[in-house]
């Protein structure tokens, strides 16, 4: 099931998300920009356990930031185009609806505080590992929470694969973001052992880090479970 767009207007420009979704998209173009040495810009900038909690230490080479900051440069590095793609989709779907829900200054920092609460749900399990973190799905993840509570009678058009064929239906933002919650469960349990991958505690912890910070990030005047005027 992938969101194409929601019928969810906002009273604001969403300055923050498209800035976030910009600086992503450059980040990218400057990692291509080294070519085969690509993999030393995700192991000096993207979150590795070990060195996070200080049981290893980069090559000095390689070791460009302290390692607590990588918990944030992380946020926006890509492991490649459809990686990119994929979060940039699901953060301009849903992200400005829950900037307009905050403001600028609250959602960025709303925003920046899912994505450490994320890198910390997928390192904390495995303090050791040594497989880097990168992506901005763990804080975009937070965005999808925090819409759920505020949005979820808004109707997502969402394609939905069926063999060969894709076909389109608009469903309710909370049928279509607590799928993919229970989706990330799933996959969570079936990945427990293996190395590498997709962060799907990231997913988790930055899902949850953004219900439980919303109420304290969101203006006064905006309603949980808005029932809203949206298009059937």
């Amino acid at each position: 099931m992938i969101p194409l767009h929601d019928d969810n207007p906002t009273a604001t420009v969403p300055v923050i998300t498209v800035a976030l979704i910009a600086a992503c998209v450059l980040v990218f173009f400057w990692q291509l920009s080294f070519g085969s040495q690509q993999e030393r810009i995700v192991y000096a900038l993207g979150v590795i356990p070990a060195v996070l909690f200080g049981h290893l230490q980069l090559p000095t080479a390689i070791a460009l930031v302290a390692p607590p900051l990588t918990v944030l440069t992380s946020m926006f590095l890509h492991g490649g185009w459809m990686h990119l793609l994929g979060n940039m989709l699901y953060l301009w779907i849903f992200g400005n609806n829950v900037e307009d829900a905050m403001g600028h200054a609250r959602f960025i920092v709303f925003y920046l505080l899912c994505g450490v609460a994320a890198a910390f749900a997928q390192a904390l399990p495995d303090p050791n590992s040594q497989v880097p973190m990168i992506g901005a799905s763990g804080a975009i993840s937070g965005v999808l929470g925090a819409y759920l509570l505020l949005y979820p009678h808004a109707r997502v058009l969402v394609a939905i694969p069926l063999g060969f064929y894709l076909t389109t239906m608009r469903l309710k933002a909370g049928w279509v973001l607590g799928f993919w919650f229970v989706l990330q469960l799933i996959n969570s349990a079936a990945s427990v052992g293996q190395q590498g991958g997709v962060a799907f505690g990231a997913h988790i912890g930055g899902f949850i880090a953004g219900m439980l910070l919303l109420p304290l990030f969101k203006r006064r005047d905006v309603r949980l479970f808005n029932p809203g005027r949206f298009q059937n």
